[in-house]
């Protein structure tokens, strides 16, 4: 069975990333690596930069996003991070 994503399209069946991307958000988040997992470039680049630019404080960020991924079921971090590609929280 497909999933349709917020723009109509159908999107075949994906595994969930949820625990990976969870887990190296918690554990080296700071450098982007669950960003570039999910395929958000973009997004990766910019955490990158801010832990530089802010000395590693940014590094919260992805912290309180592996919590975020880690408490929602597979189905739903599917539907939100990897078939709607929402980037931030």
């Amino acid at each position: 069975m497909n999933v349709i994503d917020e723009n109509g399209n159908t999107v075949p069946n994906q595994e969930s990333k949820r625990v990976l991307a969870g887990v190296l958000a918690i554990l080296i988040g700071s450098i982007g690596v669950h960003k570039f997992l999910l395929g958000y470039t973009k997004e990766g680049v910019i955490q990158l930069v801010a832990t530089i630019i802010t000395c590693g404080f940014a590094g919260i960020i992805p912290f309180i996003e592996g919590i975020i991924y880690l408490t929602k079921s597979d189905q739903e971090f599917i539907d939100t991070y990897q078939v709607n590609q929402r980037g931030w929280f």
